[in-house]
Parts: C-alpha cells; structure tokens; sequence
C-alpha cells in the first residue's frame, strides 16, 4: 500500500500517524507540488491528500483523512482504534471526527494558514482582494472563535480517561490531536486541558505520533521564523 502525504499537513499527519499506531507496511511518498498533475488526478480527481493506493479498494485508491483512518482500522480489526462492535462507543468517534472536519478545522485553517504560508480554500477572505487589514480581522475573529469549539470536546466527546471514545487514543483522537498542533501559532495559548491532551495522546501512541509530528512542528517553526537581517 502507498500513502500520499505532504509532510507539514496535519490532515496528512494523521493518517501518517494511524499506519504506524497500527504498525502497517505502507510506502511513504511525498507528492508536493505534484497533486494538480493529470497522473494524480487522473487516479484522485479531487487532488487532495493524504491518499491510499491498493488493488483492494473499490477505485484502487482512497482520501479524506477520517475515512482512510477508518477504513484500515476496520481491516485490521483494530476496535481500540475504530470500534466495530460497541455502536455507541463507535457513534462518538464518528461524531467527533465529523465535528473536527466540519466545524473546528474550517476555523483552524482560517486562523492559521495566512501564518503558515497554506493556500487558502477559494470563497475565502484571506484569498479575496480584501486588505491585509480586513485579512487580519478575518483571522482573528475565526481565532476568537475556537475557544468555544474545542470545549465541546471535553465537555462532550472525552471518556472519563481522557480521550474519544475509549480508554486510549481512538482514530478521533489521532484526529484531533493532531489539528491542535497548527494553533501553535495561534495568538492565544491553547487551554491547560488541551495542552495536556496532546501530550497524553502522544505519550500514549509514542514514536507513532512523535515522528510524523516533527516534520509539523519543524515547518512550524520555519514557516513562523523572524527573518535574519542582513
């Protein structure tokens, strides 16, 4: 199996994450620059990532980051990861990721990418001819915003344990963890809780998180540093 990815994406951090939570054999392949060529497309007409590759699938290939995490954890029969037989444990993953891709995510890249030097989704303020005073307003009220959604999460969606839907990292919490990682730029501090979470999730799934998490915070870093005068 070959995994599309883009190293300092958090949406592909995550599946990078998953595969090796799940210890898969997968090939790793950098398509930077290359997801707009008429051989991606051809294969993902949708031109994103994180992708799948493989002959079992139904279209030889998948994308969408929740859907892939969940698709390899149903066929590996990982329950602790994506739970297959427990519905109600299972409806809280669903419903955490697809309030993370639906709500929070939309304002995270908001927030961030004008900082992060990411394209900005078309329709946006960000990509309009608005002033960079107008831009910057946009950016912050969509920063303002959060603080609210992402209490949702242990106001609603944590175990007593401290993650989604189980007593260790579910896809959810992969999920999750891994689109707080951009708010590190962020003008505001992420809450205590937070901050405790993505360290509980990482202490948890270990290398597998922490190496696809340090090509994220190294361009983090790059993306954020003042420049050197000369």
């Amino acid at each position: 199996m070959k995994l599309n990815m883009l190293p300092p994406s958090v949406n592909n951090m995550s599946v990078r994450v998953a595969v090796r939570a799940m210890g898969l054999d997968v090939e790793e392949e950098n398509v930077w620059g290359q997801t707009q060529s008429p051989e991606y497309l051809a294969k993902f007409p949708a031109g994103l990532t994180p992708s799948i590759e493989s002959d079992e699938l139904a279209k030889g290939g998948l994308w969408e980051s929740c859907a892939v995490m969940m698709y390899l954890a149903s066929r590996e029969g990982r329950e602790d990861l994506y739970p297959a037989s427990d519905l109600a444990r299972r409806a809280m993953v669903d419903a955490a990721n697809f309030y993370t891709m639906s709500i929070l995510y939309p304002l995270v890249t908001r927030a961030t990418y004008p900082r992060l030097s990411f394209p900005g989704y078309p329709g946006e303020v960000s990509t309009s001819e608005a002033s960079d005073e107008d831009k910057e307003a946009a950016r912050k009220a969509a920063e303002e915003s959060l603080s609210r959604v992402l209490q949702v999460y242990p106001d609603f969606f944590f175990t007593e344990a401290g993650f989604i839907g189980g007593d260790s990292p579910t896809v959810a919490d992969i999920r999750f963890a891994c689109t707080l990682e951009f708010l590190a730029v962020a003008d505001e501090d992420l809450p205590g809780w937070a901050k405790e979470y993505m360290q509980r999730v990482e202490s948890a799934l270990g290398d597998a998180y922490s190496e696809p998490a340090a090509d994220v915070r190294g361009y983090i870093t790059q993306a954020t540093a003042e420049p050197v005068a000369t």
